[in-house]
């Protein structure tokens, strides 16, 4: 029995010199505030023309965002996610904006009462269907990058058209109410009319 427990022990690597820490349990606003800094990942660039086009959209679009998220690097950090999974997906930035704001008001945890999560409300099913396991739809990224290429696939699938894109990201393809609110949202409040990317 000692042998085999020397053997074993050979066998095992040697454990990690790690410090001292211990499990404490955490404030829910500690865990997320971590979950942030080790999960959300800043976009390489802003995919402009210039720095000085880029900085115009971002100070612009950071202007109209400020009373729905009041924290300036929170919100940068989303606008610049926003527009590089946007256009990386061939979609205006402007319209993600609209959508985001009708899907989830531009809440990061938000879950609809059908179980969509995240900014961009999506569905979980789309994890099993085109991602990868352990993908987590409340990262910003996570969430802009598959709300993107389903909004894009959509407006592929009807080619182009707006509004039956929209009612089929949300469900509720044929019914005016869901389409119409991110049109109006994107051509009132997020139309950009400044240097385009």
């Amino acid at each position: 029995m000692k042998r085999l427990a020397a053997i074993l022990a050979l066998a095992l690597p040697l454990p990690a010199l790690a410090g001292a820490q211990i499990y404490e349990p955490l404030a829910d606003s500690v865990r997320t505030a971590l979950n942030a800094a080790v999960s959300d990942r800043s976009v390489p660039v802003l995919n402009f023309r210039d720095p000085e086009h880029a900085h115009r959209w971002l100070f612009e679009m950071s202007r109209r965002l400020a009373k729905r998220i009041p924290d300036r690097a929170a919100r940068v950090q989303l606008l610049k996610t926003v527009h590089y999974e946007a256009t990386r997906a061939g979609l205006d930035p402007q319209l993600v904006l609209g959508l985001i704001e009708v899907e989830s008001g531009f809440r990061k945890y938000a879950v609809s009462s059908a179980g969509a999560r995240g900014f961009m409300q999506v569905m979980p099913f789309w994890v099993r269907l085109i991602g990868r396991r352990g993908d987590n739809l409340f990262h910003l990224r996570t969430n802009l990058r598959y709300g993107s290429v389903i909004l894009r696939h959509y407006l592929t699938l009807e080619n182009g058209d707006y509004w039956r894109a929209l009612g089929r990201y949300n469900g509720s393809l044929g019914q005016a109410g869901y389409p119409n609110s991110v049109l109006a949202a994107w051509r009132g409040r997020w139309k950009y009319d400044g240097p385009k990317a």
